[in-house]
Formats: C-alpha cells, structure tokens, sequence
C-alpha cells in the first residue's frame, strides 16, 4: 500500500494526543517497528524525547524483567502479549512496583485478559486501526464515572474500539452496500468505514483493489461491528470470519470472550465449520492452562450461561 508523509505525521502526533504520554517516556517494543511502522510510534516516542527499550522476541518474564530495570512508562502490543503476562507465575507479576500503560490492538481483547492485566497493575488503553490507517485511529475514550463500576464490566467496556482520534476526519459504522449509518443500538451490525488523512492513498499499483476499498468515499475496513447509543464502536468479527449459520450472524470474538471466562482456558479460538442442516456452525477451540483439570467446569456450561440464544444452539 501507499502512505505518504502527512499521515504519517499526523497520527504520530495523534498518538500523544489520545494516549497523553508527556514528556520522557520510558517505551518498551513489545510490538514489532515492522508491523505498520511500530504504530507511527517511532517519531512519537522520539519526538517527546523519550527513552526506546528493545526487545529481540516477545519473551513475557523478559518482559516483565526489563519492565522493572528500565521503569517502563508505556507498551503496545496485541491481546496475546498481555494474554502471556497473565499467566506468568504470581511472582514474576510482583516485578510490576509502578505505573505501567499499556495500548492493546490487533484484535478485539477478550474482556477477561483486560480485567487480569490491570488486576497485575496494567493500565490498558484499547484501540483499533489498520495498516491501510498507519495503526491505530480510534480508542475507547475513558469516562472517569466508568471507574466506579466493578472490574468485569469495566473490561466489557473497555473491549469496545470506541471514538476516533482527533486527526482521523471520520468513522462510521454502516450498511456495507449503502453506506446508509446503522442505529445507534448496540445490536444492529454494519461495516466500519473510515476517511481522513490517516488512511493510505492506495494500494501499490493496484487502482482494481483501490477504487473497490474506497467505493462511495469511505474506505472499506471489511471490519463488522456494532455502535452503541454514546457513539462508541464494537468490533464483532471481520466480514469474512462472521459465521453465517441458519440465516443468523454469530460472532467469533463473542464466543471466544466467552470461553475465555473459564479459569481453566489460556487461549481461545473460533472458525466455522460446515454444516448440512444449518450451512455452518461454530467450532470452538481452546488451550488449557498448565495444571488445570478442565472437567471440574466444562467450557460448554460456561458458553451457554452467556451467549446469545443463536449462539448456544450452535455453538455444540
């Protein structure tokens, strides 16, 4: 794909703006520099004069050592980096003596791994953003009356994709034929689009697959998500992952949330599979953490206590 400059500098200057890191920030490269230029955070950890931790492999006692050698202000990474910081050993966490922040992307976290991280003394900012957007270009804002709620439904909210950054001109959540803005009710699922200076000019030498992402003015995420009444946004699975089963919608990420609230489950997936009567249905998958005995709750009980009526009659 093709940046240019000025998205490159205004979401740099947008990272500052939302996640307000001051002056002389301590950064850890959790998250590679490759992947969509470390998030544009190269210039914005340099351009506050701040200090770069490096780090070779994503290794979580690694982690957590250079966390508290260097005083590590600030982090980025995907669900599964923070996933394996929550299962480090209670005396690996204990390195973790001072404020830590830490912005989480990449795929939509499981309410339950955000709850466990600030548990450990993680601050998580959740945002969202394609490499077709220089990283991240939304965050779920946090309202201070949300810190009185208890820990489980502050991570619910805190796994929304929320409101975009100040530089990103638009994003709205729509009919993916339309373009047409879906309600504002939580349930309704559209695409997510988005316009603005911080996403790409274009895909290299591909003017087919350019004018197809930008059909109508938008550019097309191919994301799938909800809008809740105050604006905020939730990812409920990609256009393409989105198990269509019987006529109904059933989410992967609502179901992976779900299996990931067994104490006994470390990692969680969910892919479709053929089905002759409904054309697909869900199947499910999970990692065991060590020394857990999965039978004592089986994750089945646990996804039919909290998943959608569609979703528990298929999901077996």
């Amino acid at each position: 794909m093709v940046y240019h400059h000025r998205g490159a500098y205004l979401n740099a200057l947008g990272n500052q703006m939302t996640w307000a890191m001051g002056n002389h920030p301590v950064y850890l490269w959790t998250l590679p520099m490759f992947h969509c230029n470390g998030w544009c955070y190269p210039w914005t950890i340099t351009a506050l004069a701040g200090v770069h931790v490096f780090l070779r492999r994503v290794d979580p006692q690694r982690i957590l050592t250079l966390i508290r050698e260097h005083q590590v202000t600030h982090l980025c990474g995907a669900p599964i980096v923070l996933n394996a910081l929550v299962n480090m050993p209670e005396s690996a966490k204990a390195a973790i003596d001072h404020p830590v922040n830490a912005m989480v992307a990449g795929a939509a976290p499981p309410a339950k791994v955000i709850g466990a991280v600030e548990q450990m003394g993680i601050k998580v900012t959740h945002v969202y953003g394609l490499t077709e957007t220089y990283g991240p270009v939304t965050l779920c804002a946090w309202h201070a009356e949300w810190d009185e709620l208890p820990l489980d439904e502050r991570a619910q909210i805190k796994s929304r994709q929320g409101v975009r950054y100040p530089t990103l001109e638009g994003v709205m959540v729509g009919d993916s034929k339309t373009l047409e803005p879906t309600p504002r009710d939580g349930q309704t699922i559209g695409e997510v689009f988005m316009r603005g200076n911080t996403v790409m000019k274009g895909y290299l030498k591909n003017p087919t697959a350019t004018a197809e992402a930008f059909e109508g003015g938008w550019f097309h995420t191919g994301d799938l998500a909800v809008c809740h009444p105050d604006g905020y946004v939730e990812i409920k699975d990609r256009l393409k992952d989105i198990i269509i089963s019987g006529g109904e919608n059933i989410s992967t990420i609502e179901l992976e949330g779900v299996l990931y609230r067994h104490p006994g489950v470390m990692e969680a997936a969910v892919v479709a599979r053929p089905d002759e009567k409904w054309g697909e249905t869900p199947a499910p998958s999970s990692r065991s953490r060590p020394i857990t005995r999965m039978c004592a709750r089986p994750t089945s009980s646990v996804s039919a206590a909290n998943t959608s009526p569609v979703s528990k009659s298929r999901a077996r």
